[in-house]
């Protein structure tokens, strides 16, 4: 393969710089987006307004377990249970074959780090950020909630919930800089062109289906 040559005169070197600086400010603008929508709307579990649903996104899990970066998510959802932030919690994640399920998984370590069972309701078709905000708002009928992620990853969650019709607020839970942050990190620079797109254009999620009442019936039960 021959190697690409450079322009050689200086009106075609400005021509490539041109393009190659457009090509950067196209890149930066979906991250652009997220953070001009999200700007005030990132709190910490000590001063994030009480609100009745908190929810949490699906991080995998390591032989059936939720892995530390999901754990250190439904701590912090515990944390706010215990102090009386959230009433609810909606744990939305993967179930998509019968030897994976984040939900079932995250369910069972918050009722061990002390959140009742009638309080967390599961979302098993949370695939990814957007069809986990569609379906909190179109399925669980939430029109205000926390949500809960690494720092990498909250600002799109809260910039697609809000996209989505979910009044949202996001807490960025902490972890060391390990690979899995930094992958972490690169990869939102890649996903905030997909989460610009589905902020335009709305897909459908992969599955939607009929209305669940889990989340009414925990408030319900909660008052």
């Amino acid at each position: 393969m021959r190697r690409p040559r450079l322009p050689r005169t200086r009106a075609g070197q400005r021509r490539l710089l041109q393009a190659v600086m457009a090509g950067c400010v196209l890149a930066l603008l979906p991250a652009t987006w997220m953070y001009t929508v999200t700007g005030d709307r990132l709190r910490t579990t000590a001063d994030v307004p009480r609100t009745d649903v908190a929810v949490v996104f699906g991080a995998g899990l390591w032989d059936g377990e939720p892995s530390p970066y999901l754990a250190h998510r439904l701590d912090a959802a515990a944390q706010l249970y215990r102090a009386g932030r959230i009433k609810v919690v909606l744990v939305t994640g993967d179930n998509s074959r019968e030897d994976y399920d984040e939900p079932d998984a995250m369910r069972a370590y918050l009722t061990r780090h002390g959140v009742p069972g009638g309080r967390i309701v599961s979302d098993y078709a949370g695939f990814d950020t957007w069809d986990s905000c569609v379906r909190a708002k179109k399925i669980f009928g939430v029109d205000r909630a926390v949500l809960i992620s690494q720092g990498f990853h909250i600002r799109r969650a809260v910039a697609l919930c809000q996209a989505a019709g979910v009044r949202s607020y996001g807490i960025g839970v902490q972890d060391k800089h390990d690979i899995t942050w930094y992958y972490g990190g690169t990869r939102e620079v890649l996903a905030a062109g997909k989460a610009a797109l589905d902020a335009v254009f709305h897909p459908d999620p992969r599955f939607l289906g009929p209305k669940e009442a889990g989340v009414s019936k925990a408030l319900a039960s909660a008052r």
